[in-house]
């Protein structure tokens, strides 16, 4: 068999392995709110910065799994200075990390129940003390980008006693990664386990 060909077989064999996994993955994960897709348009009086609504999961009044704290404290309203930052360009292995200031508008005080991630290279560290109406707290969120490479967009949802119980934030990244290394010897390059996420 050609060493081509090798290649070639080799490279079906992984490519539906990893639709399989991905496949099981998306099963396991079909129940969890994260996966579900994001709106645009939002029913929260908060806004981001120029009149941008925030970001809100459909069907995040009801809380799901996370919330139920929330869901039984009086309401109040949410603003952020901003709803999604860019790190642009950030080199593989980089952990970077930015605010994100958020503003309690009502009248009863923020508590916020749970900050969560979209995967592990993506940790938001948040307030857990209550905010004052009127007053302002930041969350942080620190970004992994070992084992990534090129466009990355991560999220952060947020759970809290507003309605809906749960807003988004969003972070991207370019990820600049050394090019993978191809075989001189026609056998394939010996490959490192993907990073968990």
């Amino acid at each position: 068999m050609s060493n081509g060909l090798k290649v070639g077989l080799l490279v079906v064999v992984a490519g539906a392995l990893a639709f399989l996994g991905y496949s099981q993955y998306k099963k396991n994960s079909s129940d969890d709110i994260s996966s579900r897709p994001i709106s645009e348009t939002s029913t929260n009086p908060g806004v981001g910065v120029n009149g941008e609504p925030v970001k809100t999961l459909p069907g995040a009044e009801q809380g799901g799994a996370a919330g139920t704290a929330s869901q039984a404290r009086a309401k109040t309203t949410i603003s952020f200075d901003h709803i999604e930052h860019d790190f642009g360009k950030v080199k593989q292995g980089d952990q970077v990390e930015c605010m994100f200031k958020v503003t309690n508008t009502g009248n009863e005080p923020l508590i916020i129940e749970d900050a969560k991630g979209s995967c592990g290279c993506t940790i938001p560290e948040y307030p857990k003390e209550p905010i004052a109406p009127g007053q302002s707290k930041d969350i942080k969120v620190k970004f992994n980008s070992a084992g990534k490479r090129e466009g990355q967009t991560k999220t952060v949802t947020i759970t809290a006693n507003t309605e809906p119980l749960q807003t988004m934030l969003t972070i991207k990244a370019f990820v600049d990664a050394p090019p993978v290394e191809q075989p001189k010897d026609g056998k394939p390059a010996p490959t490192t386990p993907p990073a968990k996420h």
